[in-house]
């Protein structure tokens, strides 16, 4: 009896307990729902940092062109900061990772860059891995006319070559993508061997270019300018490219008028033709040095290949750069019978043209009396 009274005093007891046991776990299902809702919550308000801070920067009044310098050797780590300093990114370290993270970290180049505030992240990073950096450019002009000495002489003064290296490219420098190069002919008389291939224009180079990529630049011009159809023509007067070049060198220093290029071009055919000397005063002052206002009959007579009144056919190589004006006189010239010229010395820098010696020292002595 007593044994029975006991088991009955602990029914309760259990009873209590089981129901404590239900109750928690009925209360783990809500628990672990909360901290499940509650890892949501912090996951997503992380996502959206990371995503806000990875968004564009808006302008909201500041410049919206930032220039950055990134020196050689800055790691990604450092550019994310000069990024985030300079307010074209919102978060620098952020900004590695998720380079670190697309495989791009390494690949950034240095330079000077040109951003726009409000550029994406990956717009920012394909500019840097790209290189597209800003190139300081520097601008020079050839004139036409001018020589490979005059030319050097330009560009020494404005602190782009040095003389001497550049007349050592011009004279020895490799330039395999410009056939025409290696068709110069070799001639111990030939003072440089790229005289007249120089071509004169404007022209924008990077700062720090060498005297090698100044030259070739020009070269590059030089071989626009040629087009196919003057090749063909020339081919047809039985004329070499650097017989052109040397004929259009010599047009060009003899003419200041345009429109009569192609006439002086047609008398030098013609004394050409003929075997007649060609008698160039532009040839013997391209010897003497200088330019003079007049020839001496002393300097006619100076020994030298280039002087064409004592020697034959034309100088061993053109004396100047000629210009698109004189190349194309002398691909297609005027056909005439006139066999010499004379300027007129009124002002115009235009000629008188003869036919015979008679008519040209008429004129000769006429242009005289316009001094």
């Amino acid at each position: 009896m007593q044994i029975q009274k006991k088991e009955k005093d602990n029914q309760p007891m259990k009873s209590i307990k089981q129901d404590e046991k239900r109750r928690r776990r009925g209360r783990l299902p809500k628990i672990i729902a909360l901290l499940g809702l509650l890892l949501i919550v912090v996951l997503g308000s992380g996502g959206f940092y990371l995503y806000s801070q990875l968004q564009p920067v808006t302008a909201e009044g500041q410049a919206v062109k930032k220039a950055v310098s990134i020196p050689p050797g800055t790691s990604v780590r450092e550019i994310g900061q000069l990024l985030e300093q300079q307010g074209l990114i919102r978060n620098g370290t952020l900004f590695a990772y998720y380079a670190q993270s697309k495989g791009i970290g390494n690949r950034l180049q240095a330079g000077n860059y040109n951003f726009q505030v409000g550029q994406t992240i990956d717009e920012l990073l394909n500019t840097m891995a790209n290189g597209e950096a800003v190139v300081e450019a520097v601008r020079f002009t050839i004139p036409e006319g001018l020589n490979v000495e005059q030319i050097a002489n330009r560009l020494a003064e404005q602190k782009l070559v040095d003389k001497a290296a550049f007349l050592k490219e011009v004279n020895e420098g490799a330039f395999p993508e410009f056939p025409f190069v290696a068709q110069i002919p070799k001639s111990k008389d030939r003072k440089h061997r790229l005289e007249g291939y120089l071509f004169p224009e404007t022209y924008e180079v990077k700062k720090g270019a060498t005297a090698h990529e100044i030259i070739a630049k020009m070269l590059g011009q030089f071989q626009k300018e040629m087009k196919p159809e003057w090749l063909e023509a020339l081919k047809k007067r039985n004329m070499t490219l650097d017989q052109a070049v040397n004929l259009a060198s010599i047009v060009e220093r003899e003419v200041v008028v345009d429109k009569e290029r192609p006439i002086v071009a047609g008398v030098f055919y013609n004394r050409i033709r003929d075997k007649w000397m060609l008698q160039s005063c532009a040839t013997v002052q391209f010897v003497l040095g200088k330019q003079r206002d007049r020839i001496t009959f002393a300097d006619l007579e100076v020994k030298s290949p280039y002087n064409t009144y004592i020697n034959p056919g034309l100088p061993p190589g053109p004396i100047a750069s000629p210009g698109r004006a004189s190349l194309a006189a002398v691909v297609q010239p005027v056909s005439h019978d006139y066999f010499f010229f004379v300027t007129k010395k009124d002002g115009t820098s235009e000629h008188y043209f003869s036919k015979t010696f008679e008519e040209h020292l008429s004129k000769d002595a006429k242009s005289r009396g316009n001094w």
